[in-house]
């Protein structure tokens, strides 16, 4: 443990040291220069964060310019104290070597005002002239070297400046002026090769100016205003005269596009923007003016779609095909163009009523309104039976197409739907005036005649309820009512043709039944199944394997599945007449749907399946005739109402 004398020895000490410190500080804050040291040259901390301040003799203009380089890079024609500061932002220049002697600091004074009002060489005043003799006082001068750096780095700022612009007299003094400064060979030799291409692009950008007055601003090819900036940017890429005026020559085309909208022609349009997007592809004005063509465009087209459909409820379907038309030349993507045109085509083709739609239309001069009908589809088909399988009959098989839509009632006729016209009309059924028909007889399992049947019977020669479809009823009797419904409605109604019956029937099938081509797996029509029975158990001699529908004789209307145009029955329960005359082949048949007549013909067409025909009987194609006053307890009718 030392002694107290030892400890007092130390305190001593220490104190000793602590003041001779103190005095040194103090000497070194109030008197720097006993150690050699310009405290105008000593950097000083900021009260922020310890941030270094620029020394209190550093010109503004150099403080200017520094803050504006840290706020961002400069315009091409930027103050050329930030092009300098810019240029000269990583340079670096030896530590000073020794503080400036009075004189020096005065000629150091003179040149950093001559630098600040822009005085750069000339004269003897002039910043490079005074900071020369600064460095040719003190050699070693930090000060004056930095600033014959400012005053060359001005000046090629100004340079660049003046060639940017396209001033080749004010570039070619300041160069001159450039060469006399020492350590500027190399931007010297970089600026007059500059100065030699604005030399030589001086005369193109004014011929360019010049075409661009004209109006000659792309065209014609090879010798427009166009052309020769591009010429000039391919000799100096950075001509900012050459880039403003590919500027101007792109808004005048744009112009062109404008024009040509205000004229409705959007081609025109749409070939002017294609021309603009060549010159300064995607350009925030070229982007302006596509969206005014565009909404331009959108309001225009979808003005003639408003026209068109007024044209089409108008029933005017030329003009409002018309003007569909020229809404599609406009805006081919105008979002209600593609509802409108099925439209267009459902009344062209449909009467506005669309394809699988059901309707009904009332009488217009008593309560009551027709049987439920569909909107068949037009289409193409190939009628007949192929020669595989076929009889005469169905030979040969041809192509129809059905280019106008109509309308067929779901089921055939029912009896309810019969007894309200012969009530209504006073129609005599030839069944009724006549006298008879041809039933069932369940005894012997044969069609026989009864002359004490009529259409108000079933298949038995019994009362029929009012939903069975209508039997013991002639070609006469069938269109008759057809005709009724025609008065009634003011619209055209009749039997359909065969080559519309066979198409409804096949609903685009091309397989031997509309189900397919065998028996059927699932219940479809009211057929001659195996699994069915009659009253007394009679069985079908030749029948669909495997299938049953439980009924022996017609069943009410639409109790099994549609065909897939939305059809009841029209390959089983009745078989249905249509309008054609009777021909024994196709040979000569019309292969356009309509129907085969012959003037003063008796016998006609009956087609489609019913509840006693063999499934040979029901193939899709099968077709008989008989005489136009036959009534059978087999055969029924339905109708088409034309659109």
């Amino acid at each position: 443990m030392p002694s107290n004398a030892t400890l007092r020895r130390q305190r001593a000490l220490g104190g000793a040291l602590g003041v001779l410190v103190l005095g040194f500080a103090l000497i070194y804050h109030f008197f720097p220069r006993v150690f050699h040291v310009d405290p105008t040259l000593a950097p000083r901390r900021s009260m922020s964060m310890g941030a270094m301040e620029p020394a209190n003799r550093l010109q503004p203009e150099r403080v200017s310019a520094i803050n504006e380089i840290n706020a961002g890079p400069p315009l091409t024609l930027a103050p050329t104290a930030v092009i300098a500061a810019r240029n000269t932002k990583n340079a670096s220049l030896p530590e000073q070597l020794s503080a400036d002697p009075p004189a020096v600091q005065a000629l150091l004074a003179r040149a950093a005002k001559a630098l600040h009002a822009g005085q750069l060489v000339g004269d003897k005043d002039s910043a490079a002239t005074l900071f020369a003799q600064a460095l040719k006082d003190k050699p070693d001068s930090r000060r004056a070297a930095q600033g014959m750096f400012d005053v060359r780095a001005r000046l090629v700022a100004q340079i660049d400046q003046d060639i940017a612009v396209g001033d080749a007299d004010a570039a070619g003094e300041l160069l001159d002026a450039l060469r006399t400064l020492p350590n500027a060979d190399a931007e010297v030799k970089q600026l007059e090769t500059s100065l030699k291409i604005l030399v030589k692009v001086r005369p193109m950008l004014a011929s360019a100016a010049g075409l661009l007055q004209q109006g000659k601003v792309d065209r014609p090819r090879g010798s427009s205003a166009l052309d020769l900036y591009r010429e000039v940017q391919q000799l100096d890429p950075q001509n900012a005269v050459a880039e403003q005026g590919i500027f101007q020559v792109q808004r005048a085309v744009l112009d062109r596009a404008l024009a040509a909208v205000a004229q409705n022609d959007f081609a025109g349009a749409d070939r002017e923007l294609a021309e603009a997007q060549t010159i300064r592809p995607g350009s925030q004005q070229m982007r302006d003016v596509r969206k005014r063509v565009d909404d331009m465009r959108r309001q225009n087209a979808n003005g003639l779609l408003a026209q068109a459909r007024s044209a089409l409820d108008a029933g005017n379907l030329a003009l409002a095909k018309k003007l569909a038309a020229q809404a599609r030349a406009t805006d081919s993507d105008l979002p209600a163009l593609a509802d409108f045109e099925e439209e267009l085509t459902n009344a062209r083709l449909y009467a506005s009523y669309k394809p699988g739609q059901v309707f009904t239309d009332r009488y217009v001069d008593l309560p009551g309104k027709t049987p439920s009908m569909v909107v068949i589809p037009t289409g193409k088909f190939m009628m007949g039976a192929p020669a595989s399988d076929h009889i005469d009959s169905e030979l040969p098989q041809h192509e129809v197409a059905i280019d106008k839509g109509f309308a067929m009632a779901r089921s055939a006729i029912t009896v309810g739907e019969f007894r309200d016209f012969v009530r209504a009309s006073g129609y005599v059924p030839d069944s009724v005036k006549l006298g008879g028909s041809s039933i069932y007889d369940e005894r012997s399992g044969a069609v026989r005649d009864d002359a004490q049947a009529t259409w108000q019977d079933d298949y038995v020669g019994h009362k029929a309820k009012d939903n069975l479809p209508v039997v013991n009823v002639s070609w006469n009797d069938a269109k008759a009512y057809a005709d009724w419904l025609s008065q009634r409605t003011g619209k055209t109604y009749r039997l359909p043709s065969e080559a519309e019956f066979e198409y409804a029937l096949r609903g685009g099938t091309t397989s031997r039944y509309w189900w397919g081509d065998g028996a059927p797996t699932r219940q479809v029509e009211n057929l001659t199944g195996s699994g069915d029975r009659s009253r007394s158990g009679r069985r079908w001699s030749h029948s669909f394997q495997g299938y049953r529908d439980g009924y022996w004789g017609p069943a009410p209307v639409m109790s099994f599945a549609a065909n897939p145009f939305g059809l009841y029955d029209i390959n089983g329960n009745v078989s249905e007449w249509v309008q054609d005359c009777w021909h024994d082949n196709y040979i000569r048949a019309p292969n356009d749907g309509s129907a085969w007549l012959n003037p003063g013909c008796r016998a006609h067409v009956v087609r489609g399946g019913s509840w006693g025909s063999s499934p040979d009987q029901v193939n899709s194609a099968y077709r008989q005739g008989t005489n136009g006053d036959v009534r059978s307890a087999r055969v029924g009718f339905r109708v088409i109402r034309e659109l």
